[in-house]
């Protein structure tokens, strides 16, 4: 039986735990995150190994109870605050538009989480590239099912999966990427991911700007896959989703009424440097959008599927 270890956690702030983990879900079905009973689980694969994650969020206690099972159990336990957004500092945000204000007063106490884990969050972000939500969670979610493993302790019970090792990715054929309707340049991206993925692991820490540089100095990562990495993996607060399907257009319609491009959207938040991701999420906690009228972008059908 695989022995527990636990933690209890008093943030310095009334930590919105939902809001917060969230972000780093992959879909709703998402298989190495779940929402059970109030807690969060989570299947991880930390540097000491996989783990089972138990988030119980006690506000009338101002805690949060954290239960962790598995060999990386103990280092998973020392970063749930900065995955919940303990390190991140608001300080110096200064929302101007109105609807940011309306927002930031709502959400205040929303923060940028830092999980620590770069090939937990650049995988799922690979394969959301250039391709609708629901093919994208698809991937992501036959990836992790075929060649992922079942999480320690009572994480398989509850069906909970890790994602596969950078060894298990460098092992699958080329044909069971598509199978898993991954198209060849983003399996082949991942692939490269996971050859230098110590390297990228290594960069937790780093300068954000050089953190930037080293991703996108692997062929198939740009500035896009590069800012969802740091937004989750890094606590960039200033990690702004650039090539974004609908952000531009959403945080354009929502500041001034009609979409933006990426010009666009760059110009609106400068002014809030180095937040600009958290302008961002305020206004997509907000759910300030336009309305979904015009032509969607549609998923492919000509790639085969595995179903698992």
């Amino acid at each position: 039986m695989t022995t527990s270890r636990s933690r209890t956690w008093r943030p310095a702030w009334p930590c919105p735990v939902g809001q917060i983990s969230g972000q780093l879900r992959h879909g709703a079905g998402d298989p190495t995150y779940r929402s059970l009973d109030g807690s969060i689980w989570r299947g991880l694969r930390t540097p000491a190994g996989v783990v089972t994650l138990r988030i119980e969020p006690r506000p009338a206690l101002a805690e949060v109870l954290c239960e962790a099972w598995g060999p990386g159990a103990a280092w998973v336990l020392d970063q749930v605050p900065a995955m919940l957004g303990a390190e991140d500092d608001p300080g110096g945000f200064d929302p101007r538009h109105e609807v940011l204000v309306r927002a930031y007063r709502r959400f205040r106490h929303w923060r940028v989480p830092r999980t620590g884990l770069v090939m937990d969050s650049l995988v799922p972000a690979i394969i959301e590239q250039k391709v609708t939500g629901r093919e994208a969670f698809a991937g992501w979610r036959n990836l992790v099912r075929r060649f992922g493993e079942p999480a320690p302790g009572p994480g398989a019970e509850h069906q909970l999966w890790v994602a596969p090792s950078p060894a298990q990715l460098l092992a699958i054929p080329s044909w069971d990427w598509l199978h898993l309707g991954v198209d060849p340049a983003r399996s082949r991206t991942v692939v490269r991911a996971a050859q230098v993925a110590p390297a990228l692991e290594r960069t937790v820490g780093v300068p954000v700007d050089e953190v930037d540089r080293r991703l996108q100095s692997v062929p198939g990562i740009g500035r896009w896959t590069s800012a969802e990495v740091r937004a989750r993996a890094h606590g960039d607060a200033d990690a702004v989703s650039f090539g974004d399907f609908h952000v531009a257009k959403d945080v354009g319609w929502a500041l001034t009424g009609a979409p933006v491009d990426d010009d666009g959207l760059a110009e609106l938040l400068e002014p809030y440097r180095p937040h600009r991701l958290r302008a961002q999420r305020l206004v997509e906690l907000s759910g300030q959008r336009p309305p979904r009228r015009g032509p969607r972008m549609a998923p492919r059908a000509h790639l085969p599927t595995w179903s698992g």
